[in-house]
C-alpha cells in the first residue's frame, strides 16, 4: 500500500498502522454489522431491537442487526432455480462490494471488475471470459471494514474505500474512521493516493460526478452529541484527491422524525438527486442546480456540502418491521423503464427500498419496500417530528419468509443489497440467496428465480452484461447466468 508521492507520509503511517496492527484479528467471522464489545452475539427479541433502534444503541449500526450472520455447518439444503452458475472466483472471499471499470476503446477495450472486502482491495480482469475472472492485482488490506457499495471515480480512474470506525480491530465509540484514495490508474499496480480522516465512514458515495463525496455512518463516535442516535453524512472535496478536504458541518442531520441519526448509505438516481437512506427513512436531495428550497421557501442554488431538500421521508411503520431504510433506487429519467412500469407508476414516481433488520423469526426480517414520493415534495420529510409525523405510502413489500427456494430453518433472511435491469430486481437476502423478482407492477411482485447455494452469504449482486455477479461474503464471487428471459 505504497503512496504515490512521499508527501503524505504521516497520512500514509495513518492507514497502513492500521493494517499492520489488524494482521493479529481472527478471520472468517461474517458480519454485515458485528456487534460492539459488550453486545449480545445472538438475535435480540423483536422488543430488545426495537428499544435499542431507539436509544440509537444498535451495535453494529444497522437496526436489530446485532447477531451473527452465518449458517449451521449442519445445513447442506440448497436451491436453484431459473439462473445457473456458470463460473466465479473463490479467492474473493469476504467479498462485500463490486465494481466494474473500463479501460481503453475498441479492441483494446479491458474490463476490470474490483472487489472489496475485509482483504482490501482485488483486481479481476473479466475481457478475455467474463465467466473466469482473473486476478490481475490487489491492495492488501487485511481487517478492513466495511467497504460496502464502494464507489469510484470511472473518468479519473481513483475508488474510494471506506473505512468504518469498526476497522482493524477498532469499536464506534472511538475507532478512527476516513477514507482511502486509490489510484486504479493501472490495475496491475494498485496505489494509495491518501487517507483522510471522516467523522463517519460505513460507507462512502460520490456526489458532482465523483468531485465530492457523501460518508455516512455508522453508530455515533463517544465524542458525538449525546442526542444524536448515529452519524449522519459528512461531505468531502476531492477535486484534488491527494488534497482532500471535509467539511467541517455535516448534512442530513435531523433525518429521523427531526433527530439527527444513522444515515447508512447513498444512491444517486440518474437525474442526480442523491437519496440517503438510514434510520428513519430516505430523504432526497438536489446537490447541484437553481431549485426551490422548501424548507427556506426561496430558490438557491444546491451544492454538494449545501443541498436543496427534494423529496422522501419515512417508510410507514404498519408496513415494514423497523424504521431502518439500507438503501434505495429511484427510477427516473434515462432509467425511467428500468423497475415500475413507468407509464401506469409515472417516471421518478416511486422508491425501491431495501429494510434491513433482524428480529426473532425470519417473517419479521428486513423486506423490500416500495413506497410512492406523492405528498412529500413540499419538505414534509424534513418537518417531520415525534408528534407531527410524515410518512411515504407504501405501496408494496416483498420479504422472502415462506416463499419458494428459501430455507425454513434459515434465521438469517432480512433484504440487503439489490441491483435493477429492465424490470427485474436482483436483491441479495444473505444466507437465503440472491432472488430475481419482477417488479413491473409493485403491487404484484412475481419472483421469477433464485440462487440460494447451501453455503450462501449473498451481500450484492450486480448486473453486467448477460451475467450477474454476486458478491457473496461466505463464497466469494458467483457469476450467474439467467435463463428466466
Amino acid at each position: 500500500m505504497s503512496p504515490r508521492n512521499s508527501k503524505p507520509a504521516r497520512r500514509l503511517a495513518q492507514g497502513t498502522g492500521a493494517v499492520a496492527a489488524c494482521l493479529a484479528l481472527t478471520a472468517g467471522t461474517a458480519w454485515a454489522c458485528p456487534p460492539e464489545p459488550g453486545y449480545p452475539q445472538t438475535k435480540t427479541t423483536q422488543a430488545g431491537a426495537a428499544s435499542a433502534q431507539a436509544e440509537g444503541q444498535n451495535a453494529g449500526g444497522h437496526a436489530g442487526h446485532t447477531r451473527r450472520v452465518e449458517k449451521s455447518a449442519a445445513v447442506t439444503s440448497e436451491a436453484i432455480k431459473g439462473v445457473q452458475r456458470v463460473g466465479g472466483v473463490t479467492d474473493a472471499k469476504g467479498a462485500i462490494s463490486l465494481m466494474f471499470i473500463d479501460y481503453g476503446k475498441g479492441r483494446a477495450k479491458r474490463t476490470i471488475m474490483y472487489a472489496t472486502g475485509d482483504f482490501g482491495l482485488k483486481a479481476y480482469d473479466i475481457t478475455a471470459d467474463p465467466r473466469s475472472p482473473k486476478l490481475v492485482g490487489q491492495l492488501n488490506m487485511p481487517g478492513m471494514w466495511e467497504t460496502e457499495d464502494t464507489d469510484f471515480d470511472p473518468k479519473r480512474k481513483i475508488i474510494y474505500l471506506s473505512r468504518d470506525p469498526r476497522a482493524f480491530g477498532g469499536n464506534t465509540a472511538t475507532g478512527e474512521s476516513g477514507v482511502y484514495i486509490v489510484d486504479a490508474s493501472k490495475p496491475e499496480k494498485l496505489r494509495q493516493i491518501t487517507y483522510v480522516k471522516v467523522p463517519a465512514g460505513h460507507t462512502t458515495t460520490c456526489v458532482n460526478d465523483c468531485r465530492y463525496l457523501w460518508t455516512g455512518g455508522p453508530a455515533k463516535a463517544s465524542w458525538m452529541p449525546a442526542d444524536w442516535g448515529g452519524r449522519p453524512v459528512w461531505v468531502t472535496d476531492v477535486r484534488n484527491p491527494r488534497k482532500p478536504k471535509v467539511f467541517k458541518n455535516p448534512i442530513d442531520t435531523g433525518r429521523n422524525d427531526g433527530k439527527t441519526d444513522y444515515t447508512h448509505d447513498i444512491q444517486v438516481d440518474s437525474n442526480g438527486v442523491a437519496w440517503a437512506s438510514g434510520r428513519g427513512g430516505v430523504r432526497g436531495y438536489y446537490t447541484k442546480g437553481r431549485h426551490y428550497d422548501p424548507l427556506k421557501k426561496k430558490s438557491r442554488v444546491a451544492t454538494a456540502s449545501d443541498p436543496v431538500p427534494y423529496a422522501g421521508g419515512g417508510i410507514d411503520e404498519a408496513t415494514t418491521n423497523s424504521s431502518f431504510m439500507h438503501n434505495s433506487y429511484r427510477a427516473v429519467g434515462r432509467t425511467a423503464g428500468q423497475a415500475a412500469n413507468p407509464k401506469k407508476w409515472g417516471n421518478g414516481k416511486l422508491l425501491f427500498v431495501t429494510e434491513e433488520t433482524f428480529a426473532d423469526g425470519c417473517a419479521n426480517d428486513g423486506l423490500l419496500v416500495v413506497a410512492s414520493l406523492k405528498g412529500s415534495y413540499k419538505g414534509e420529510g424534513w418537518r417531520s417530528t415525534p408528534d407531527k409525523k410524515f410518512r411515504l405510502r407504501t405501496v408494496a413489500t416483498w420479504g422472502v419468509a415462506g416463499k419458494e427456494g428459501s430455507d425454513p430453518n434459515s434465521k438469517d433472511c432480512s433484504a440487503h443489497y439489490f441491483d435493477v435491469k429492465n424490470g427485474v430486481i436482483a436483491q441479495s437476502f444473505y444466507s437465503q440467496g440472491t432472488r430475481f423478482l419482477d417488479v413491473r407492477d409493485p403491487t404484484n411482485i412475481k419472483q421469477l428465480a433464485y440462487y440460494r447455494p447451501a453455503d450462501a452469504q449473498s451481500w450484492q449482486p450486480y448486473w453486467h452484461g448477460k451475467y450477474v455477479y454476486v458478491a457473496d461474503n461466505n463464497r466469494g464471487i458467483d457469476v450467474l447466468k439467467p435463463a428466466f428471459r
